[in-house]
């Protein structure tokens, strides 16, 4: 049971026409990071033998260093440049999108290299008043970039669901950072194995704040418990996976988690 955002800003939302782009977010040494991959090039890569990654500073954004809405148009306006100056010099395909401390990357895999560093720094000087940019061009013929910066390292429908609530909280100032109170649902066939749950949570430090019955259920008795913790991906991950198998030790279904949102001025 999620938390539904009440403003979302979505990335990128025109380049990811294709399903099989994903958003997730990681913690690196100065805050959180957020991640765009599109999955399909692990199954059917062109034969593009070299990377470029081109990002920009982006003015307006949050302290946790995601952009506000005028740096997100920024961004767009910046990549829209960037894709028709790439579309000009070589074949191409962008791979991944990632934001990190009020900057935004870009990053390619294209099949020429010749005169693109030129090329793009004379549209970024003719059109753009940009206090850091960067670019990065290099042979990368198996990929490297790609499958240990972008994909992701494990990847499940659980890695997805609670990727994307992450990625949800972060988009909205949110850095993921510190404990915070962290509820969950879960739902069980019988009353009495709700209950054997209910004392072993105990123990694990959950408080067990309300119980119900909706006998149109398959799992009619619910329980709603929560904790103290920390939301990062790795701890949100560990968590929800212990409660996941201690609801299978006790028959019952694990519905989901939310948490406040934090937004540090």
């Amino acid at each position: 049971m999620f938390l539904t955002a009440g403003f979302i800003l979505l990335f990128f939302t025109e380049l990811k026409a294709q399903e099989d782009w994903i958003d997730y977010v990681s913690m690196k040494n100065k805050g959180v990071m957020s991640v765009s991959v599109d999955l399909e090039v692990d199954i059917s890569k062109p034969n593009y033998k070299n990377l470029l990654i081109i990002g920009t500073k982006y003015d307006s954004c949050m302290a946790n260093g995601f952009p506000k809405e005028a740096g997100l148009e920024q961004l767009f306006e910046f990549s829209d440049s960037i894709a028709s100056v790439i579309n000009k010099v070589t074949r191409s395909r962008l791979v991944g999108i990632v934001t990190y401390q009020c900057m935004g990357f870009d990053i390619y895999y294209v099949k020429d290299t010749l005169s693109l560093r030129k090329n793009l720094k004379e549209v970024i000087n003719k059109n753009f008043k940009i206090p850091e940019t960067f670019i990065g061009i290099r042979q990368d013929k198996l990929w490297v970039y790609y499958y240990d910066m972008l994909y992701p390292k494990s990847f499940s429908i659980d890695f997805m669901i609670d990727q994307s609530y992450l990625h949800d909280l972060a988009v909205q100032g949110d850095d993921l950072k510190g404990l915070r109170k962290v509820d969950h649902w879960l739902y069980f066939k019988k009353l009495k194995n709700r209950n054997k749950a209910g004392e072993r949570l105990k123990m694990l430090d959950f408080s067990l704040d309300s119980i119900w019955f909706d006998k149109n259920r398959s799992y009619p008795y619910e329980l709603r418990i929560s904790r103290k913790d920390s939301i990062d991906p790795s701890s949100i991950s560990r968590l929800t996976s212990m409660l996941k198998v201690l609801c299978t030790s006790f028959k019952a279904q694990y519905d989901g988690w939310s948490t406040e949102l934090i937004v540090k001025k």
